[in-house]
């Protein structure tokens, strides 16, 4: 079982990296569309569309990047394991299972994985 503790590790890294480096790019859109507001005269339409579309990047950025660094963070913490990554895991382990398809996949994995009693002493130990 620690074999698939630590596949899961690296999964969760992979993802996380993923995120990571999507709300990168989302951030570049986001100072993207803040240059085109400052250079749309003020009150015009495509001024305040700009503006809300800067608003919106850098919403999705922010969440993007939080969801990485969290699950790149539980991943090397899995692979270490320790005590608090387990119910960390599981509990993004249960959010993952709602981002089709492969969030499905590595939500029913790191259920399977994570809830064995062999994985659970296996956390105990360290």
């Amino acid at each position: 079982m620690q074999k698939h503790v630590n596949i899961l590790g690296l999964l969760y890294g992979v993802l996380g990296g993923l995120f990571l480096l999507a709300g990168a790019i989302v951030l570049a859109l986001m100072l993207g569309a803040m240059a085109l507001v400052q250079y749309a005269d003020s009150g015009e339409v495509s001024g305040v569309a700009a503006g809300l579309t800067a608003a919106m990047f850098g919403t999705l950025a922010v969440i993007a990047l939080a969801w990485g660094g969290f699950h790149a963070a539980a991943g090397m913490a899995l692979r270490r394991h320790q005590p608090w990554s387990r119910t960390v895991a599981l509990v993004f382990g249960v959010l993952d299972l709602a981002l089709v398809p492969f969030g499905t996949a590595l939500g029913i994995y790191a259920l399977w994985v994570l809830l064995n009693d062999e994985a659970r002493t296996l956390f105990r130990q360290a």
